[in-house]
């Protein structure tokens, strides 16, 4: 994961929720994300993958300043440039 510091990942946990922000620390139990959207996919009628392209899209609407994800709860993680529009 060292090589997205400093990109701009999306964050797939467990849980409804998709993250989409700059990465900005790489802890032991956590991802420190900066200028963050966390978004609940129970909150829009949108699925994970429409959501997450439309963020490739049209940019992140960041909600957070900081938010720290818990790694124990993360499926998957890529830089939103590789996200396919």
């Amino acid at each position: 994961m060292e090589e997205l510091l400093g990109k701009v990942v999306v964050i797939d946990v467990e849980s409804p929720f998709v993250y989409v922000g700059k990465l900005f620390e790489i802890r032991e139990k956590s991802l420190v994300l900066k200028q963050a959207d966390a978004h609940d996919l129970r909150d829009s009628t949108t699925t994970r993958e429409i959501y997450v392209r439309d963020a490739r899209v049209h940019g992140i609407q960041a909600n957070r300043k900081l938010v720290y994800v818990r790694t124990d709860r993360i499926v998957s993680i890529s830089a939103l440039d590789d996200v396919i529009p």
